[in-house]
């Protein structure tokens, strides 16, 4: 049964993404879906609780994240910068503490929850997540990056690096809600070391690391002496993730941010020979990965959902996930965005579209099981809740959104410019 069920998965995660192309329907609903009902019809199945088994939740996440990252970074044709990146650090500096700011009150005003679980529910569900995002992100590397018709415009550039980045810079936030549960919330028993370590030190070495190992990766991936060495010429996919485990790990050894690393190393990996083949290569080696791993996480997020996990839902935690949702990530993008390159629609749509997803129970899972919180099961109904919500939501509007973005860009190109297969990208 069991190898039957996994063939069966594996068959569907191949397939739906060509079936569902354009139908308002995301793999991940149809996956959650499919999860709700085997555990609620088949008794035999393992329990799914997230809270029970934890750790199985923490590295089966962990590990889902960090492959999303390397294919995020991969998937970019932009070279970095501060003006290319410019919607991208809006995002980051204005949307992502303001978003914090805004959840912690509703966990603290609404829920009446401290502040440990208050601030912990902020920095769960306030990034955006590369995973579940799949939708709304930058499909695939371009073999000729300044293309046009790359597929690489503002909407889809901003989320695929705003998710790229900011589920790293969860974790200072993370890491502030476990010292404040454990030592209490006067500063001056945590601010100091959160600061000095889990701040500026953490931040940096992940940059770092993944700025040196992306550099010596992309070396021997392009210009390596030997031919024998130079793996870009044997086009072997599974190197994808040797890279994304040395980072990781490197990352880890060293106390640092092992997702920042992943991405910032998918990125420079990526500024190497940006027209060459091998990117795409990597690139679909870890997306089918990611793909399996989604598959298995979302199904296994179904069966949690009716068999335990969101028992004692009240109204209060509807209404907080319905507001982070609808709310706080389109307010807080909008303002981030206001004033800069991007047009009046693209702006709503990536506003609108802050999917969370596999990275917030990630990060749950971590703090739940290094902190001291009063009630874990009530800080995963909520998060659960929110995950749940952005599959539905952001399944179901996702494909229609970007198609209609699509085709108002086309026609602002062609007003402008006369042919839109020539047209620079143009704002909507």
């Amino acid at each position: 049964m069991a190898y039957t069920s996994v063939g069966v998965a594996t068959l569907l995660a191949a397939l739906l993404p060509r079936v569902l192309g354009r139908l308002p329907v995301s793999m991940p609903m149809v996956f959650l879906a499919a999860g709700t009902l085997a555990f609620t019809v088949i008794d035999s199945l393992p329990d799914p609780d997230p809270v029970e088994h934890g750790s199985l939740t923490l590295h089966l996440t962990e590990l889902c994240v960090i492959i999303s990252l390397m294919g995020a970074g991969l998937a970019l044709n932009r070279p970095v910068g501060l003006r290319r990146w410019s919607s991208t650090w809006r995002l980051l500096a204005i949307t992502m503490p303001l978003s914090v700011l805004a959840i912690a009150v509703l966990g603290w005003g609404v829920l009446g929850w401290g502040v440990a679980s208050a601030v912990l529910l902020a920095a769960v569900v306030a990034p955006t997540d590369p995973v579940l995002a799949g939708e709304v992100q930058v499909a695939e590397p371009a073999e000729n990056p300044d293309d046009p018709e790359s597929g690489e415009d503002e909407a889809r550039f901003a989320l695929t690096s705003e998710a790229g980045l900011n589920d790293g810079l969860a974790f200072p936030f993370t890491y502030a809600a476990v010292a404040i549960s454990i030592v209490g919330a006067a500063p001056d028993e945590w601010l100091p070391h959160w600061l000095a370590v889990d701040v500026v030190w953490r931040l940096a070495a992940g940059l770092l690391v993944g700025l040196a190992a992306g550099w010596g990766l992309r070396k021997l991936f392009f210009a390596a002496p030997s031919e024998k060495f130079r793996l870009a010429e044997h086009a072997e996919g599974f190197v994808a993730l040797a890279a994304t485990f040395l980072a990781y790990g490197l990352t880890e050894l060293v106390g640092g941010y092992g997702f920042i690393a992943v991405f910032v190393c998918a990125c420079t990996i990526r500024a190497g020979e940006r027209s060459h083949g091998y990117h795409r290569v990597l690139h679909q080696y870890v997306e089918q990965i990611e793909r399996m791993l989604t598959v298995l996480i979302i199904f296994l997020l179904g069966g949690a959902a009716v068999t335990g996990l969101l028992a004692g839902t009240g109204w209060r935690e509807v209404l907080v996930a319905l507001v982070i949702l609808l709310v706080v990530r389109p307010v807080t993008g909008l303002v981030a965005l206001a004033r800069g390159k991007t047009g009046p629609r693209e702006r709503f749509v990536i506003s609108f579209f802050g999917v969370r997803g596999v990275g917030s129970l990630f990060y749950v899972a971590y703090a739940v099981q290094a902190g001291q919180f009063a009630d874990p099961e009530g800080i995963w109904r909520v998060v659960g809740l929110v995950v749940i919500g952005s599959i539905v939501l952001h399944g179901i509007t996702a494909t229609p959104a970007i198609r209609l973005l699509d085709r108002l860009r086309l026609r602002a190109a062609r007003d402008r410019h006369g042919d839109p297969d020539q047209a620079p990208q143009t704002p909507v």
